[in-house]
């Protein structure tokens, strides 16, 4: 496109020729990788439009490329609704897992059907959701960003998206018309942090004298939640789009189709993705791919896999986490050698000692690893494993380092120093326990500063009781300990040693989080802690108080309650009172809940300091009850299973009607079923049904049944 010349123009057909001009500079640069332009010639540009936008302050838009960055820094993210859960995926680690994933797809689906797949590399970024709405010319302009969060619920970070130059601010008539996409749409992909751009921000960090950061996921996810658009600018953030929806559905009939259309429109989309005919090929697929992850601009850790139509895909449906129609194939753990230099000694929140390896720096799949887990006493010993020893180190996952063997030959001679697996706690003292037929030795002590350290860390994360503000820095502060900025954010050094305590403790306990409010002037007075920091960490800790009781029980930090089983505990016992006096008998009666879970429960209750904390949270105003709802009888005691497509009601809404009368909705069939509602093409849940001689109804049953 030739620049176009604006002298006999008017000032707003001036403004919008430049716009339109910088547009498709920003497309050749940022998604084709084909610049017309030097840097130097797009920002005269840019230049010659900020000077006639400031000029003529009406006649500023939000799509304007000049808007990218701007704005006072943010106070914090607003909470977004998701318009359809952004859900994890399931792994697969080899051929045999991901044959027998195709297996159960064509299991879910009318026999003989074919299927095919799409595979896209699998990029190591976070996800991300981009809402568009209509503009007034006929296009789509960027309403809003939003992070993965929960899956559910996730952060405005609008103002920080916008920053990014791959993602359109506006996509223009001609464009929505190629794709064949609506005004109206939303994107979803993933931001990474390119390899260079990591690069370049650790050796702005070093020369800074700050750590550098970890690996560029983690990168990536600090810079998106940085409340300074200007420094998002700066990291050279990229956005890749993978998925489009319309009011939380699939917008087009394949997801290969829909790939097409996203490049149509001008998104980036990853060039290796390819649609496949058979699983030969899926594994041909991944087999090209591996290969590729050294020489990329971008980390990747493996495929994923999709069913590319989108009909199918509605009729696999999802289980309670994840697509059935979809899989992560995982790329095999990155491995290199190195020294094992020392073993440290860490305490988490429920008093476990992990033996943490201190390593001679190697680098492992993009990330310089000083660290690695031992996992426990008993690892210790099955590797044999002693001080001073060259050992393999995997980033499982491409993320948690470990040590996977000892090396030994004439260039790695055997290390000299037992390891000492201790007895007492490496940071209270107290002596250490090990309950029978556990492998894991723990500290008792319920006031081990370690284990209130991780316990107060636990309680604020995003999903538990979604503490902004109360990070690593944060916490160590006001438990009176030392700290320091590493990787964009506010973390403590893994040291595995006791933190020094440097100050009075202002919070022993989570309880007293929430007496913070009387101690504003003691807060203030922490290092790096400024008034808009203070007021904004106590509204938060403040507006915690409003969390349901699942999301209580699950910061608790009870043993083998996590997020879902707390959630089964609040909805079965109503309130906290009911929980804590519940007996094993009547916890295995809840769904979902064993012998272990229960026992592990009535433990935790059993503790009179636990007691105590929960009386003290109940005073404090936190919610002690669950949300009532109203249920009806119709359906008590029955269970219902759902395959195929219903003429009238998506899955969705046929779950809701069955559990508001009462009733429970399952994803497998056995003989406890009472009702299998089957729909158009259902599968193989039909056939078990017929096998075991469960009732099968239709929709029109369904509703009869309902009354």
């Amino acid at each position: 496109m030739p620049h176009t010349p604006t002298n006999a123009l008017s000032p707003d057909q001036k403004i919008e020729a430049l716009r339109e001009e910088l547009r498709h500079h920003e497309h050749l640069y940022y998604v084709l990788d084909a610049p017309e332009l030097t840097d130097a010639q797009y920002d005269a540009r840019v230049n010659e439009l900020r000077k006639l936008e400031a000029e003529h302050p009406e006649l500023v838009t939000p799509d304007s490329p000049t808007q990218r960055v701007g704005g006072k820094p943010k106070e914090g993210f607003a909470k977004v609704a998701h318009s359809r859960p952004m859900l994890s995926l399931d792994n697969a680690y080899n051929e045999a897992e991901l044959r027998a994933w195709a297996e159960r797809v064509l299991g879910g689906l009318p026999t003989g059907e074919r299927v095919r797949y799409v595979c896209e590399l699998k990029l190591d970024g976070l996800s991300m959701a981009l809402q568009y709405h209509a503009g007034a010319k006929h296009e789509a302009v960027l309403k809003t960003g939003v992070t993965r969060g929960d899956g559910t619920i996730g952060e405005d970070v609008t103002s920080n998206v916008r920053t990014i130059r791959s993602v359109p601010l506006h996509v223009d008539a001609a464009k929505l018309a190629k794709a064949g996409l609506p005004q109206q749409f939303e994107v979803r992909g993933e931001v990474v942090l390119p390899q260079k751009a990591f690069e370049k921000m650790n050796a702005d960090r070093e020369a800074a004298g700050l750590a550098p950061a970890v690996n560029p996921r983690n990168a990536a996810a600090g810079t998106i939640r940085t409340l300074e658009p200007n420094i998002v600018a700066q990291r050279r953030l990229e956005f890749f789009a993978y998925f489009l929806l319309s009011e939380g559905e699939p917008l087009l009939p394949e997801q290969s189709t829909a790939l097409q259309a996203l490049r149509d429109a001008g998104f980036l989309v990853n060039k290796h993705a390819r649609t496949v005919d058979s699983m030969d090929e899926v594994l041909e697929f991944i087999k090209k791919a591996e290969p590729l992850r050294d020489g990329l601009p971008y980390e990747i850790d493996g495929v994923v896999i999709k069913v590319d139509a989108i009909a199918q895909q509605r009729r696999l449906g999802f289980t309670g986490k994840a697509p059935r129609w979809a899989i992560a194939y995982k790329f095999p753990a990155r491995a290199a050698i190195t020294q094992l230099e020392d073993v440290l000694f860490q305490v988490g929140r429920t008093g476990k000692v992990t033996p943490v390896a201190a390593l001679a720096p190697v680098f492992i799949g993009g990330t310089t690893v000083t660290r690695a887990t031992l996992h426990n006493a008993d690892e210790i010993a099955r590797l044999g494993v002693r001080i001073g020893d060259f050992v393999s180190v995997e980033r499982g996952g491409d993320v948690i380092p470990k040590i996977t063997e000892v090396v030994e030959d004439a260039k790695h001679p055997r290390g000299t120093r037992e390891i000492v697996f201790p007895r007492l706690c490496p940071v209270c003292g107290s002596e250490l326990v090990r309950a029978e037929g556990e492998v894991d030795w723990r500290c008792i002590n319920a006031v081990c500063p370690a284990r209130v350290r991780e316990e107060l860390l636990h309680w604020s994360a995003r999903g538990v009781m979604n503490i902004e503000g109360l990070g690593e820095s944060m916490v160590a502060q006001l438990l009176g300990q030392s700290a320091s900025l590493i990787g964009g954010e506010e973390e403590v050094a893994e040291t595995g040693a006791p933190v020094q305590v440097t100050r009075e403790p202002l919070v022993l306990s989570i309880a007293d989080l929430y007496k913070l409010k009387g101690k504003r002037d003691q807060v203030l007075a922490l290092d790096r802690v400024g008034e808009k920091t203070t007021d904004a960490l106590l509204a938060q800790i403040e507006r915690s108080k409003s969390a349901p009781l699942a999301r209580v029980l699950f910061g608790l930090g009870i043993r083998f309650v996590g997020e879902r089983t707390a959630t089964l505990l609040a909805e079965h016992f109503g309130d906290i009172d009911a929980l804590m006096n519940a007996t094993a008998d009547d916890l295995e009666a809840v769904n979902e809940v064993g012998p272990r879970v229960a026992q592990a429960i009535v433990e935790f209750f059993a503790e009179e300091k636990n007691k105590t904390l929960v009386h003290e949270l109940q005073k404090l105003g936190l919610t002690m009850q669950a949300e009532k709802k109203v249920i009806g009888t119709t359906f008590a005691g029955l269970t219902f299973v759902l395959t195929g497509t219903l003429p009238t009601l998506t899955r969705d809404e046929a779950k809701k009607r069955i559990e508001a009368a009462g009733g429970k909705v399952s994803g497998s069939v056995s003989k406890k079923t009472s009702y299998v509602v089957a729909g158009e093409e259902a599968g193989s849940k039909l056939e078990k049904a017929q096998q075991l001689g469960v009732p099968v109804v239709d929709e029109a049953g369904l509703l009869a049944l309902l009354g």
